[in-house]
């Protein structure tokens, strides 16, 4: 039997999944890999650690199918999207820690080239705002920091990456150096109007032209071998960031339809069709997967701390032993108890975009319970994906008809529920919600004729789970309001 494998090399895990004809999981396999905090802002990883848990997942996700390396007829591979790593040509050494999109290191350097007036300049070529979100700070940071770089770097001997073109890279063993367009649109080197690298962007971030991956459409045969990892003769033909990845899978092929990952972040893209519009309300406009090799556009709203704040009330408070316990504390009591949580711990993300925001919870009382925090944690990822949603609907003027969701925290009942009553509208839920890998998946099959066409993928989607909104207008407005009065404090509490 043939399958499919993705590889979906995420924030805070590496997860490989086997998907048959009918883009059903046959088999899965998921590793956690360590996070680490040098310092305040700061978050990194091992860049080995990214690439040994992810072939781990793919071998052992084969061996509970009983599959073997000749089963797999093409590879599709996902991942955290702004992470950069740079390594030696020569050897495949990364020279410095993964930078995590997470990270907050260049947001003074993001100020001063705000200030200095380019960011109008950043924004009608490359989609995005001047924040230490995007890659090309933390090159250039890398660059500028690790002695000996930069004139390795202006030597021609060091390659720079998204976590794609690492994990490809050592699976072709240094033979293809490469991105998609997805990833590429991610960096603030990469002009999403012309689909090329930018010259004025390379010297307005000092990133040497050298240090760059060839950039290939997202569904396209990129190698037809993977040498000596155990999938000799395997097709790597897929390629997407892990939110445009998502969009893919979850059908969102036309212009006007969205859905909203919940991941570590929360990631929400509305389909815009072919042609580039700037955003006016501080969303990004970013480069859409498209399995027709041409460039499509998606309005992103980007938000930092999604379900990573579960993993904060587990690792940092201890309120729950699994992040799956999370639902049931929640629970457990019927609503916040006026409790308040903004997780703005690495800043804010759209649309308010402010890097020195900080965390808040407030409205805390002497009968405050641990189900009251672990509620309000979720009530915050679902207000903060309205707060992009009414940017959205400012952006393009058409009222939401229906959320798709997928993502970890998207099995989730009680926030699912919660985000639409918040919206006032409903919220869907695919079968298979790792939509993300399903993307990817169908990138790749595509490209090699695992599957004939996008229709024949429309054509097997079943089993759709709905949650319709509960919650009148009134009690909305006010829940929002006092969430509002949260976000201004928390926007505000460094000063």
């Amino acid at each position: 039997m043939a399958y499919v494998l993705a590889l979906d090399q995420g924030t805070t895990s590496s997860r490989a999944i086997l998907f048959d004809e009918a883009g059903a999981i046959t088999s899965a396999a998921q590793h956690e890999f360590q996070q680490f905090y040098p310092r305040a802002g700061w978050v990194e990883h091992d860049p080995n650690q990214i690439l040994s848990s992810q072939m781990t997942c793919a071998v052992e996700a084969l061996a509970k199918a009983g599959a073997r390396p000749r089963d797999v007829a093409a590879i599709g591979v996902t991942n955290q999207r702004e992470t950069v790593i740079v390594w030696e040509r020569a050897t495949g050494r990364a020279i410095y820690p993964a930078i995590v999109w997470q990270d907050r290191r260049t947001a003074a350097q993001c100020k001063t080239l705000e200030q200095s007036g380019v960011g109008d300049t950043v924004s009608s070529k490359t989609g995005l705002v001047l924040d230490p979100y995007f890659s090309g700070t933390k090159v250039k940071w890398i660059l500028d920091h690790v002695e000996g770089a930069r004139g390795a770097a202006e030597r021609g001997e060091l390659a720079f990456g998204t976590v794609d073109s690492w994990l490809i890279w050592h699976l072709t063993g240094g033979r293809r150096h490469v991105t998609d367009v997805t990833n590429a649109s991610r960096t603030l080197l990469f002009n999403v109007i012309k689909g090329e690298w930018d010259a004025e962007m390379l010297r307005l971030f000092d990133v040497p032209e050298s240090l760059l991956p060839e950039v290939v459409w997202s569904s396209e045969r990129v190698s037809e071998e993977t040498t000596t990892l155990g999938f000799g003769g395997a097709t790597i033909s897929g390629i997407a960031g892990d939110q445009q990845a998502a969009l893919f899978g979850q059908m969102c092929w036309n212009a006007g339809e969205a859905k909203n990952t919940y991941g570590t972040g929360c990631f929400l893209l509305q389909n815009i069709g072919a042609e580039f519009v700037r955003s006016r309300h501080r969303l990004i406009t970013t480069v859409a997967a498209s399995a027709q090799r041409r460039l499509e556009y998606a309005i992103e709203g980007s938000i930092f701390i999604g379900g990573a704040v579960v993993q904060w009330l587990r690792d940092n408070l201890q309120l729950i032993e699994t992040s799956t316990g999370v639902e049931e504390l929640a629970a457990s009591v019927p609503d916040t108890g006026g409790v308040v949580f903004v997780p703005a711990f690495v800043g804010l993300g759209a649309p308010h975009w402010d890097a020195h925001a900080t965390g808040m919870l407030i409205g805390l009382r002497r009968d405050t319970k641990p189900g009251h925090i672990a509620r309000a944690a979720l009530e915050a990822i679902a207000f903060q994906v309205a707060d992009v949603l009414d940017a959205v609907h400012s952006e393009t003027g058409t009222p939401l008809s229906a959320l798709r969701v997928d993502g970890g925290a998207a099995v989730n009942d009680l926030l699912m529920q919660f985000q639409a009553d918040l919206l006032g509208a409903p919220v869907v839920r695919p079968l298979v919600t790792e939509t993300t890998a399903l993307g990817a998946a169908y990138l790749a099959g595509l490209a090699v004729g695992f599957w004939a066409s996008p229709e024949e993928l429309r054509s097997k989607r079943r089993g759709d789970a709905r949650f319709e909104p509960q919650m009148d207008a009134r009690e909305r407005a006010t829940r929002r309001a006092a969430w509002q009065r949260a976000v201004e404090r928390a926007k505000g509490w460094s000063d």
